[in-house]
């Protein structure tokens, strides 16, 4: 497997309705939901390497480390960043991050395993 070391992705979105709380009762207090940020995070780690796996290779999540350190409202523009920073056979380890105008709305690591899809869902027949 190459090294995927220093490989970098970003990602957008627009808080709406699809990634706002709404438990909190107020149309005014909507923002971005931690559980939203985490998956962003995710998926912004997974497409960072996924264009530079060979075909039949995928990463999959096995470790979140996030803080969710600021509030992103209804409208506000989040960018999602990862950076591979460490690497193992069967691991990546990435810096990840949120970002809004006003500043981080969150930031930490995250470890993604590499995987043959094909021989994971062997796997996971077997356990059916």
């Amino acid at each position: 497997m190459r090294n995927f070391i220093g490989v970098r992705h970003e990602e957008s979105i627009i808080v709406d309705e699809s990634t706002a709380v709404t438990f909190l009762g107020h149309a005014g207090a909507r923002v971005l939901g931690t559980p939203w940020m985490i998956m962003w995070m995710e998926r912004t780690s997974r497409d960072a390497v996924k264009p530079l796996l060979p075909d039949g290779w995928d990463t999959v999540g096995t470790i979140v480390n996030v803080r969710h350190l600021s509030a992103a409202p209804m409208g506000a523009r989040v960018t999602f960043s990862a950076e591979v920073i460490e690497q193992t056979e069967r691991r990546l380890l990435y810096r990840v991050s949120a970002e809004s105008a006003h500043g981080v709305v969150g930031d930490g690591t995250h470890e993604r395993a590499l995987i043959d899809v094909e021989r994971f869902a062997a796997g996971l027949a077997k356990r059916a």
